[in-house]
């Protein structure tokens, strides 16, 4: 059998993946603004992502990533619909506020040291 024991996460590696888990989250809500750092946010989750795993920031992780690409998709989405079908600015607006829920959501159960609802 090759079952692999992980220890368990020291306090400061925890303090270390609570600190970039909120940094991620502040790049992500940044990105409102300032577009690029979402794409900073995303490339941080997969690099550091596997040093979350076993934590409660591992699913924060998945959270921010599928928050990342569905955004993604339904900018892609509703600017091709803004040029076909007018409804574009409907889709975009809905994207935002998609958006700023899973930013807030997520930062507020980071705040209370809980994990995100994510299924694997």
């Amino acid at each position: 059998m090759n079952d692999v024991i992980q220890a368990a996460p020291s306090s400061e590696r925890l303090a270390s993946l609570k600190q970039l888990t909120l940094i991620t989250y502040i790049l992500y809500a940044l990105s409102a603004v300032i577009g690029f750092t979402a794409i900073v946010a995303v490339i941080i989750n997969y690099v550091k992502r596997e040093d979350t795993a076993g934590t409660i920031y591992e699913s924060h992780f998945t959270w921010q990533i599928r928050t990342f690409w569905f955004s993604l998709l339904w900018a892609v989405l509703g600017f091709l619909t803004m040029f076909l079908l007018g409804l574009g600015l409907l889709v975009l607006f809905a994207d935002s506020i998609w958006v700023i829920y899973r930013i807030v959501k997520g930062i507020l159960n980071w705040n209370d040291g809980k994990p995100m609802p994510v299924k694997a």
